[in-house]
């Protein structure tokens, strides 16, 4: 059977289903690959000759658009690497996990098959199972990952900085963004885990108590941290301490320009210094990011200071 040239994958999001197995089993194919998620409907012309490829889960808006669409299509594949068809395999899951399975796997069997699609597992356990559905078993590949520096770029506020967060966030996602040589680590909670959670390479951990937070500045691999610093009658009476968590963590500090921050760094000695104007952080962040004799020279300087 003729291997449709042109495959879209479709996913929730990224994940390591899509990057061990079907990725590589496209590539060895030699087809040309688009990702696309639940949200990303293509138009009906992009869907002559295409094969679809949905790793786990179908959506409803995508369900819709193959139906009414499906003559136009080279065909219709599934990949699973759990077993996400049998409800008595799933039942004792979290009721969370179970509601997202039966509404989004499960639930789509029966017409998964109607539309004559075919299966694509990741064990030899699924390929017996489900052995009347004739699936094709992939295997898993390590990730071709950049073996190049990465940087991180962090900022460790409490509850009581949301404001500088939410400022923050725009920018963030345009620098990860501009570099996808750079990740994020930012503390917070709910709130803030979900503000990041469309931007790529962020990390939010939970709110620490200060001997844990202690150590998690003592473990090496920091770069850049941030220190913004909207005017508000709050803000007005911080201390400079972030300047001390930045350089013990083993970074340069990016803080905001004024009366606060003033007090120990110097603009391009110890540290940079900036209005709070998000073009200029953004800017600033990836200069910085791109200059590792700046890095050095300033964080050599800011330890003079602790």
């Amino acid at each position: 059977m003729e291997v449709a040239s042109r495959w879209i994958v479709v996913e929730e999001g990224p994940n390591p289903s899509t990057d061990y197995f079907v990725i590589p089993y496209l590539r060895k194919l030699g087809v040309n690959i688009k990702r696309l998620t639940f949200n990303e409907l293509p138009s009906e012309g992009e869907l002559k000759g295409v094969q679809l490829i949905f790793v786990r889960y179908i959506s409803r808006s995508w369900q819709s658009l193959i139906q009414q669409n499906l003559s136009k299509l080279s065909g219709v594949s599934v990949f699973l690497d759990d077993d996400l068809l049998d409800w008595s395999a799933f039942a004792r899951m979290p009721v969370r996990y179970q509601s997202k399975i039966l509404r989004y796997s499960w639930s789509k069997q029966r017409w998964l098959k109607s539309i004559g699609a075919k299966l694509l597992v990741s064990t030899p356990f699924l390929q017996n199972k489900y052995r009347d559905w004739s699936p094709e078993l992939l295997s898993a590949e390590p990730l071709d990952l950049d073996k190049g520096q990465q940087l991180s770029i962090f900022y460790h506020g409490s509850a009581s900085h949301y404001e500088d967060i939410n400022w923050l966030y725009p920018i963030i996602k345009e620098v990860m963004a501009e570099n996808p040589d750079l990740s994020f680590e930012i503390i917070g909670d709910k709130h803030v885990n979900r503000l990041f959670s469309g931007v790529p390479r962020v990390r939010v951990l939970y709110p620490m108590k200060w001997p844990t937070y202690l150590s998690l500045l003592r473990r090496p691999g920091r770069s850049i941290g941030l220190a913004p610093l909207l005017d508000s009658p709050f803000n007005r009476a911080r201390s400079h301490t972030k300047f001390y968590d930045i350089t013990q963590a083993g970074a340069v500090g990016i803080y905001a320009e004024g009366a606060i921050y003033g007090k120990v760094v110097r603009h391009q000695e110890n540290g940079i210094l900036l209005p709070m104007e998000p073009s200029l952080w953004i800017e600033g962040i990836l200069q910085l990011a791109a200059d590792d004799a700046l890095r050095g020279k300033l964080l050599s300087e800011a330890k003079k200071c602790l």
